[in-house]
């Protein structure tokens, strides 16, 4: 069997865009969860909706809707994809205490949308300068040739 590798990655090791031209366009979805964890009285100003900066989780859902956008711009080596559809869902959590948060991205098209799923935050660190984003990565992924593909319970976020 062949020993795993980098796709982005040349044999010479440059650093390239993979080739995706020759691959089937399929609908492809990717879901991402990430924490924003940060201290009860911030969460409470969150919810109530009194940060200075305003609406935080209508801004950050506008915020994540535009990065999974302009992922391609932002993320070097990244192919430009035309988005069906794009979900952030943010929701309070108490017991962190903070945001989870859930991003959708889909399209049809020969390569994936996990990138365009990654994406959020940073409005409250005036009234919590020690938040911390945690916990961000891939939840599940449909489509192309691996079909669909979930984060196994053993490799929790």
């Amino acid at each position: 069997m062949d020993e795993p590798r980098l796709s982005h990655v040349d044999e010479s090791g440059r650093a390239r865009m993979v080739d995706v031209s020759a691959k089937a366009a399929t609908e492809r979805i990717a879901v991402a969860e990430g924490r924003v964890r940060c201290d009860g009285p911030t969460l409470n100003l969150v919810m109530a909706g009194e940060i200075g900066k305003g609406d935080v989780l209508g801004t950050a859902r506008i915020a994540g809707v535009m990065a999974a956008k302009r992922t391609a711009e932002l993320i070097p080596l990244c192919h430009p994809l035309a988005l069906t559809h794009i979900a952030v869902d943010l929701e309070p959590d108490v017991r962190l205490p903070g945001v989870r948060i859930l991003a959708t991205a889909r399209c049809v098209g020969p390569t994936g949308v996990e990138m365009e799923a990654l994406t959020v935050v940073d409005m409250i660190k005036a009234a919590d300068r020690w938040a911390v984003v945690e916990g961000v990565g891939l939840v599940r992924k449909q489509g192309g040739r691996s079909g669909l593909v979930e984060r196994p319970p053993d490799r929790p976020l």
